[in-house]
């Protein structure tokens, strides 16, 4: 399985990705937003360069063009809420793709809160079977919500090839990601961070994503 993460390169995400762990950005959501889906749109089409592709001939109004275009029909998940900017950010550059929808989020199962569980409770999406699937959520810490989602999903049908997206990541995540997925899935990572705290955040992260994003829940 491959595992890829753009912290490791030099690329304008680094710069997407410090506006996005900086407080004084966080201040100001749509900024946030907006960085969320520009690290989409960059994922997406670093993505794009893995597709199968085939030729297509064009007409211009002067003549005619002969162009390699996808051939691969994406179906492109988002994990609710936080996922919804990073989401938008590669329908931009997938626009033709197919979306699902999951519902599943952790919840702290102690009073301390330092242990979560997941519930998943709402999923819309078609048929997976023989399609590209891609998976998009900002935050993959302890892996649970994403194990959850791929579950979900992979009960509409087989898909063609798994791709997992997140803004970071942490090792534990992924290595739980790992165990649900086949051997030839792509994990694509903006940053993978060393670890979580005592409540399950990444550290350093940048904070609740779904909270920055739209404003604090109860």
């Amino acid at each position: 399985m491959k595992v890829i993460n753009f912290a490791e390169q030099n690329s304008v995400i680094n710069q997407y990705m410090a506006e996005l762990r900086d407080k004084s950005y966080q201040k100001n959501r749509l900024v946030f937003r907006h960085n969320i889906k520009r690290v989409g749109e960059m994922m997406a089409y670093e993505l794009s360069k893995t597709l199968e592709y085939k030729p297509k001939t064009v007409t211009t109004p002067l003549g005619t063009l002969d162009i390699s275009l996808p051939k691969e029909d994406l179906v492109v998940a988002t994990v609710l809420r936080a996922g919804l900017p990073f989401h938008e950010g590669f329908l931009r550059v997938f626009d033709k793709a197919e979306n699902a929808f999951v519902s599943a989020y952790r919840m702290y199962t102690n009073r301390e809160h330092t242990e979560v569980g997941v519930h998943t409770e709402y999923m819309a999406s078609p048929s997976v079977k023989g399609k590209t699937l891609v998976i998009v959520d900002p935050m993959l810490a302890t892996g649970g919500s994403m194990a959850a989602s791929i579950e979900a999903l992979l009960s509409t049908g087989k898909p063609k090839r798994i791709h997992i997206c997140c803004v970071i990541a942490t090792p534990e995540g992924v290595d739980v990601v790992k165990e649900a997925l086949p051997d030839d899935a792509t994990i694509w990572c903006a940053a993978i961070d060393p670890g979580m705290n005592e409540h399950k955040y990444i550290v350093p992260g940048f904070g609740d994503c779904g909270d920055l994003c739209y404003g604090e829940k109860l």
